[in-house]
């Protein structure tokens, strides 16, 4: 096997040995234009971290969600991905509160649904009677696409933080 090659022969865990904590804290999503996503981004009132220009012809422009460890870095010469191909979760814990404040935001937010993300079939008008953990949901995108599920989560799945 080559050093470019991964194997997917399953792999014995030694409990002796600690696991390394590893945490998602960027996320690079392609867009077709740097302005126009860096307005979207500030409308939907997530923090500008950067906007840099390290090298010719590269851009980066980074936005964190209020509350997030995970930012998204968008801009020119980051990815050879195609505008509108990403797909995040936004984890919230209040999914009526979200929801209206995207609208008063001005973002084009589906209506919520409660049941399964996927598949469409699955998804029941209004968010759960219960407000089940997990169990509410709505979408949105950026302007070229680039999917936003949103999910309310009151109550973490244990050994979740």
């Amino acid at each position: 096997m080559n050093q470019a090659a991964t194997s997917t022969k399953p792999q014995k865990s030694d409990a002796r040995v600690a696991s390394v904590p590893m945490n998602i804290e960027v996320d690079v999503i392609p867009v077709s234009d740097v302005e126009r996503s860096k307005q979207f981004y500030q409308r939907l009132g997530w923090r500008l971290d950067a906007d840099d220009a390290p090298a010719k012809n590269v851009r980066m422009v980074q936005f964190t969600p209020s509350g997030s460890g995970c930012s998204i870095t968008f801009g020119n010469g980051l990815t050879a991905a195609a505008p509108g191909s990403a797909t995040g979760a936004l984890v919230v814990s209040d999914i009526v509160a979200a929801h209206d404040e995207l609208f008063r935001r001005g973002i084009d937010a589906s209506e919520m649904w409660h049941g399964a993300a996927f598949p469409l079939e699955a998804r029941l008008p209004g968010p759960d009677p219960k407000r089940t953990s997990y169990g509410s949901f709505f979408a949105f995108s950026d302007p070229d696409g680039n999917a936003w599920l949103v999910q309310e989560v009151t109550t973490r799945h244990p050994g979740r933080i």
